[in-house]
């Protein structure tokens, strides 16, 4: 039996195989999990590679059409879900960032406010609306679990998305605070560098892939997703029913030393 025997996930960010949100939901269903997928913004895309799952061509998932910056959509979630036989959520998993190129790459000074506000919006406040979109399906508790990278350094190159994810960081806590009441455990997890295709349209994004196996205490693989994504399984399970507001750190233990990329 999978430490997430029965559970009903539902996970974001899934585009292709490179994508971490793929492998979370790979290894949600290899634990036992039932898994739903959202996709944005290229729903045949994600529909294609969610038939790469263990449940196959012939039982994948549901994929619904997320924008997590559109209220119309946000709103309809739940009843989607359900349409899709979730009737309840045990696990949300949020996969999600973006910033327009003038938000990065060494961009900081210059950027404006509206792409600043995107980035903020996409990458942070996404966090609070999607976890009130599934509330509703939460009446039991369950666990959030978002993907995050170290905020507390001014990282080359990553610019106003660092900013964001220090504000995604914060808002995890708040939720913590909020919905701990209601049984609902809000954690992140910060990964390093991967080889995704978000990680690939940041501008000079390529010199923390080379430096970090280098540094990590442990080394670093930017090809593996695996770690990061057993991080995720193992916080939406059981076993860390009093863990909330925590951001666990899974990039070869680089974070903990003085190194700089």
């Amino acid at each position: 039996m999978g430490i997430l025997e029965g559970k009903r996930i539902l996970v974001t960010g899934v585009l292709t195989d490179a994508s971490i949100g793929f492998h979370v939901a790979r290894i949600a269903q290899e634990q036992g999990a039932e898994v739903a997928l959202t996709a944005y913004p290229r729903p045949t895309l994600t529909q294609r590679t969610a038939k790469r799952l263990p449940s196959g061509p012939d039982a994948p998932p549901p994929v619904i059409e997320l924008d997590v910056m559109s209220t119309e959509q946000l709103g309809a979630l739940a009843g989607n879900l359900r349409e899709h036989g979730f009737d309840h959520l045990d696990g949300v998993v949020h996969a999600i960032g973006f910033a327009p190129q003038t938000a990065l790459g060494g961009n900081f000074l210059d950027t404006p406010w509206e792409d600043v506000a995107t980035a903020v919006h996409a990458s942070a406040y996404s966090l609070k609306s999607l976890t009130m979109a599934c509330l509703p399906l939460m009446k039991d508790g369950g666990a959030v679990v978002g993907l995050d990278f170290d905020a507390t350094k001014a990282w080359p190159v990553y610019d106003w998305m660092g900013v964001a994810k220090a504000g995604l960081e914060s808002c995890a806590r708040y939720l913590a605070k909020y919905l701990g009441p209601q049984g609902i455990r809000v954690n992140l997890v910060a990964a390093g560098p991967l080889a995704t295709m978000a990680a690939k349209s940041i501008p000079g994004f390529e010199g923390m892939t080379e430096l970090w196996p280098q540094a990590a205490p442990l080394g670093w693989d930017v090809k593996d997703s695996e770690p990061t994504a057993r991080a995720c399984a193992a916080l939406l399970s059981d076993w860390f029913p009093a863990t909330s507001g925590e951001i666990v750190h899974v990039d070869g233990g680089l974070h903990a030393i003085g190194a700089v990329c």
